[in-house]
């Protein structure tokens, strides 16, 4: 690359409980170098923000570029973020965010670069809807099922962002009194269906002495937490814990992803996350069989797709933030620059 086809590469990173992925993107939204990191455990946003830039960092030797020679650069993080002043507000799912931090600001200072912050789940819809299977659509829900569950909103063509948190599908209420949710409340969808409760749930069950393969997975493949990868080896090797458990987060998702079908009577709605993606088409169908019973109108159920994206698709649409006159940035509460 050289002179100005610099100014044009952006950068994008995703940031997750249990990863970081970094892509660089062109202008025609390619991706030109990806990197992929653990994110750390201790050490709370200090530690986290110094491997944001690390994996950043690696992506963008790939393709011989300094980031400060990035045009800009887009971070999709979990939780609820202001995109206008840069904050991340609060994570559940990131270990030691406990207090609002102004990830963009010092980002962007570390980088000398400008920072846009956007909700992880939020960024990764907009990427599907403009770059994936949510292309055909001018209407969708985008629902992505991994550590939690999250969403996003389009309609007429354009995201919904309500007051700021529009799209947080995982929080509907799908049993009054039910499961305590990470939120603190009860009988959120989340707390049926988002990997880090069916995680709680399945290690409660192994205490109690219920026989699963899940954990022996876990640490075989050196992993501490139970990834999507080894739900999906503990389902192919039909483990009866698993199974169960898949089944129920799946008979929740149905019944909230098809209430907010019946408010907002969407063309689509595309399922993506870790889960997600990693249980592919035949658990897709299980959703859109499982929405079924509680469709208002089911004689005209919307199209129910996986994502095209993948496993890069948040940190795509996070790159995506930082090009010029995209939807992201044109909107009054998109993701905003924090200045060095």
């Amino acid at each position: 690359m050289r002179g100005g086809d610099k100014k044009r590469v952006f950068g994008g990173l995703d940031l997750g409980g249990t990863k970081i992925q970094a892509v660089l993107l062109d202008e025609q939204g390619n991706v030109l170098s990806q990197a992929r990191r653990v994110t750390p455990q201790k050490g709370g946003p200090p530690a986290i923000l110094e491997e944001l830039f690390g994996t950043l960092q690696e992506a963008a030797r790939m393709v011989k570029l300094k980031p400060s020679e990035l045009a800009g650069v887009g971070v999709g993080a979990p939780g609820a973020v202001d995109p206008v002043a840069g904050v991340l507000l609060h994570a559940g799912n990131l270990p030691g965010w406990d207090a609002p931090h102004p990830l963009a600001e010092v980002l962007s200072k570390k980088l000398n670069v400008p920072v846009f912050l956007g909700n992880d789940v939020q960024v990764a819809v907009a990427a599907d809807a403009r770059l994936g299977a949510g292309r055909p659509y001018q209407s969708l829900l985008g629902v992505w099922w991994g550590t939690g569950v999250g969403g996003g909103i389009y309609l007429a063509g354009r995201r919904w962002m309500g007051r700021g948190a529009a799209g947080e599908i995982g929080h509907m209420v799908v049993r009054r009194g039910g499961a305590r949710c990470s939120c603190g409340r009860r009988g959120c969808m989340e707390a049926y269906a988002g990997r880090a409760a069916m995680e709680r749930r399945a290690r409660k069950a192994a205490e109690r002495g219920e026989k699963t393969k899940l954990f022996s997975l876990m640490e075989k493949h050196g992993k501490d937490r139970l990834s999507s990868g080894i739900w999906l080896q503990a389902l192919k090797q039909e483990d009866g814990l698993a199974e169960r458990l898949i089944a129920r987060a799946i008979r929740m998702l149905g019944a909230g992803v098809a209430s907010a079908v019946n408010l907002l009577d969407v063309e689509a709605v595309i399922i993506g996350g870790g889960l997600g993606t990693r249980l592919g088409q035949p658990y897709v169908e299980r959703i859109a069989e499982a929405m079924r019973p509680h469709l208002f109108v089911p004689q005209r159920p919307p199209d129910v797709r996986l994502s095209e994206l993948g496993d890069l698709g948040g940190a795509i649409g996070a790159a995506l933030l930082a090009q010029p006159s995209r939807e992201g940035r044109s909107e009054a509460r998109g993701s905003t620059r924090a200045h060095p």
